[in-house]
């Protein structure tokens, strides 16, 4: 058990790599234009985020198991060092094939750093102060997701794109130099033998599924093209054959016996879908304010705060009362307010004050944030603690495939409202030119495009304008399904709750005798 000062330093490490990683898919995302436009390779600038996606996904549950093996310090700082060199190595690409490369090995590196924090603070911490500790954790995720736009658009407007990356590491080597000097783990660890074979048909799936989601629909690409159909077969395949090892491997990669007990099997369903609805508000948020509203690129990332201020309560309360009260009853407060944010949000038209629109994004964040801090904290209840790092693996890898699930879902339902409602909104416009056919067949960049509004006709923009906003608070208010399937599952989790003891044992129970080795 840590002691004194040192705790406090250990946390800051794991907080740190946290902020890195959780960060940097969407600083990455805000600066891709400008990658673009000096790298160029538009048809394969795509592969820069499947790659940092597809790589951390199929590490996460493999880390995890691999710290409940041989413990958490070595893994975590081999996170640290993998990440830190993919970050260097993506600062210095000259192509768009070597930033994707190297975007992967920071992805191995994510993998390992989101899961295994998590879990370090249930070993180092008693029961009774893990709620506030998750709480802050989850804290911080949920602020990355909004301070990674706002830092990227600002490095890449002032300095250079390159330093997107470099930033990464001044603050991974004080987190690295933190958990060497600081943390002091048990060196009691149950030798097992490793799953290679589930390792390797978890890792062939997941890439599949990845590729086949975001290629499926581009050009060269149609969904019922030979090579998004082949792409599907393959995920289906190797997944059944990880599914079939997991069953009898010694020591399996996911433990699906997990999945008999409740409170588990539940948290893992709702990291899946809060994290398939709250990516879409942190993506089209930003471009409704931009296109609907006509603000600037840096009012669009400021706009977020509201989202990451509620996200960062709610997460923080959700932490606290933990030992007051059930999981449930925590989530039936975060599912409810999530679903009356993402209504509003879904109601709103060219005509919503920015004020309401505030409003709306705080009530959302507000319950998203207590995810970010009740699901591992459930994912890990009553577990020995051999398996915490599978269960918070587990959960992390699923909130991730998510999100990556949810912004190519939802991202295609916008694409295909936006061209059903600019389609509609011309039809009727006779004599509109050129400019109206060429609007009318989706080119609206020059919506976001400095002083290039003005430029546009007035009964033009009117109608490119409704579309946009149409087409953004429509998927908002499909949105609502995946989160009233959330809610059912929250109502299905028990009456499972901390209770502030001091002896550890008292919350840890056994495996059951079919996992045992």
């Amino acid at each position: 058990m840590q002691k004194g000062s040192n705790l406090k330093l250990v946390v800051t490490g794991l907080l740190l790599g946290i902020l890195m990683s959780a960060m940097d898919n969407t600083i990455v995302a805000t600066s891709m234009g400008t990658i673009v436009s000096e790298l160029g390779n538009y048809d394969k600038f795509i592969w820069v985020t499947s790659a940092y996606m597809v790589a951390t996904m199929a590490g996460m549950p493999i880390f995890g198991k691999l710290s409940d093996m041989y413990g958490r310090k070595r893994f975590f700082v081999f996170g640290l060092i993998m990440f830190l060199l993919g970050s260097a190595l993506c600062g210095l690409s000259q192509t768009m094939v070597q930033l994707s490369i190297f975007r992967a090995i920071q992805g191995i590196g994510g993998g390992a750093l989101m899961p295994i924090a998590f879990t370090i603070i249930f070993d180092i911490f008693p029961p009774q102060a893990r709620g506030k500790m998750t709480g802050l954790f989850g804290a911080v995720f949920g602020a990355s997701s909004v301070l990674g736009p706002l830092l990227g658009a600002y490095i890449t407007d002032n300095i250079k794109w390159n330093w997107i990356f470099y930033v990464n590491l001044p603050i991974g080597i004080v987190a690295l130099f933190l958990i060497l000097r600081f943390y002091k783990e048990s060196p009691q660890h149950v030798r097992q033998k490793i799953d290679w074979w589930g390792a390797s048909t978890l890792v062939i799936s997941v890439v599949s599924l990845m590729f086949a989601l975001e290629l499926g629909g581009e050009k060269g690409y149609p969904w019922d093209g030979w090579k998004i159909i082949g792409l599907f077969v393959v995920f289906a395949v190797f997944f059944v054959a990880f599914f079939l090892i997991e069953r009898v491997a010694k020591e399996p990669i996911i433990s699906f016996w997990l999945f008999k007990k409740r409170l588990f099997a539940t948290s893992q369903i709702l990291a899946l879908l809060y994290g398939a609805t709250f990516i879409i508000l942190t993506v089209f948020i930003p471009i409704f304010v931009s296109a609907v509203y006509g603000g600037t690129a840096t009012n669009a990332g400021l706009i977020l705060m509201p989202m990451m201020i509620g996200s960062v309560v709610g997460s923080s309360i959700g932490g606290i009362f933990q030992t007051r009260t059930t999981f449930r009853n925590l989530m039936i407060v975060s599912v409810i307010t999530f679903f009356v944010g993402m209504l509003m949000l879904g109601l709103m038209t060219p005509d919503t004050h920015r004020w309401m629109l505030t409003i709306f994004m705080t009530l959302a964040g507000f319950g998203v944030g207590f995810s970010f801090s009740m699901l591992p904290t459930a994912s890990m209840h009553n577990l020995d603690p051999r398996f915490r790092g599978t269960a918070t693996s587990t959960n992390s890898f699923l909130r991730s495939f998510g999100m990556t699930l949810g912004i190519t879902i939802f991202g295609t339902i916008q694409s295909n409202l936006m061209s059903t409602k600019m389609t509609n909104a011309f039809k009727d416009m006779a004599g509109g030119g050129q400019s109206s056919a060429n609007f009318s067949s989706g080119n609206i960049q020059e919506l976001f495009k400095s002083g290039a509004r003005s430029q546009i006709p007035a009964d033009i923009l009117h109608r490119i304008v409704g579309a946009m906003s149409d087409s953004i608070t429509g998927t908002f208010l499909l949105a609502l399904i995946p989160i009233g399937v959330a809610a059912v599952v929250v109502l299905l989790m028990g009456n499972a709750r901390i209770q502030a003891t001091p002896k550890e044992a008292e919350t840890s129970v056994a495996p059951e005798p079919a996992s045992q080795h």
